[in-house]
């Protein structure tokens, strides 16, 4: 992404503040949808945990540490970049895959969560 400081905008480029407060709602949505699924393997395994399940478990919370923790860093970070620093997004854009994120992050502004929280993801790749 090239950094410029100028008024005078084209279609894909925005305040890299904006566009950085994007991706940490995606983070936090990224957060979310991990931690439902340490319920999930509780009730199919009815509670019954080998040592690889435990650490397994241990694992997921790790995840949605680290993700909510990115997501408080580039937020606090975000506060002291000037709002007159503008990105062009279209390259990054071009290599998100999930349509809904690609969206998300393209969007001038944000309402909600990217994908709804509780309805199937429409995009799936199995390997």
């Amino acid at each position: 992404m090239q950094l410029a400081e100028h008024t005078a905008t084209t279609p894909f480029e925005e305040a890299l503040p904006d566009v950085l407060m994007r991706v940490v709602s995606e983070l936090h949505d990224v957060a979310y949808l991990i931690e439902r699924i340490e319920p999930q393997l509780l009730e199919v395994t009815s509670g019954q945990l080998s040592s690889e399940g435990v650490k397994l478990l241990q694992g997921i919370d790790l995840a949605v540490q680290k993700t909510r923790g990115l997501a408080e860093f580039i937020d606090t970070i975000t506060g002291s970049i000037p709002a007159d620093w503008f990105v062009d997004v279209s390259t990054a854009l071009s290599l998100v895959k999930l349509a809904e994120m690609q969206k998300a992050l393209g969007a001038a502004f944000r309402h909600g969560h990217s994908q709804p929280l509780d309805k199937a993801s429409g995009d799936f790749d199995l390997f």
